[in-house]
């Protein structure tokens, strides 16, 4: 999964309005413009797509935590300039302050079943001898079960 098809996804899920999209990536401290966020958000053969680098996502998904939970107090996290799916996941638990329990109801939702020892492999740190890196499929039905949550009268699987 790309950066901008894990933002349209997440602003489809959570069905984020251009203002409630620029407000998140302001709660990191980062000031993005309308015209910058739906360069993001066009389809990929797009003349106008721009590509969303790591530490762009990464800012849009500490803001969300921000949004949903509160910034935290004193030093707010730092960027990292590379992401992988297993920073993703953790960063959207996070945000919607799900429980391993609340995960594996999510992802049933989508008839995608998971262990809480497989998913919290998911979430160790990658030296770790039971880490496990998080594969698209798993994020993507993490992503899919947000939205069938979020928006149960949606019967779109995918957001145009």
């Amino acid at each position: 999964m790309t950066n901008n098809d894990i933002l349209r996804r997440v602003r489809y899920a959570f069905d984020f309005k251009d203002n409630a999209m620029v407000e998140i990536f302001a709660a990191a401290d980062h000031k993005v413009s309308v015209q910058q966020l739906h360069n993001w958000l066009r389809k990929d053969d797009d003349a106008q797509f721009v590509a969303l680098s790591d530490a762009e996502l990464g800012l849009y998904l500490d803001g969300l935590i921000n949004t949903k939970r509160g910034k935290r107090e004193g030093e707010q996290p730092v960027v990292k300039e590379r992401l992988n799916n297993n920073v993703i996941f953790q960063k959207l638990r996070i945000a919607l302050n799900m429980r391993a329990e609340d995960v594996l109801e999510t992802m049933q939702l989508v008839d995608f079943r998971l262990s809480k020892h497989e998913l919290s492999a998911f979430f160790r740190k990658p030296d770790h001898k039971n880490y496990r890196e998080c594969k698209d499929q798993i994020l993507r039905n993490l992503l899919m079960g947000l939205q069938r949550q979020l928006r149960p009268q949606s019967d779109s699987p995918y957001p145009e």
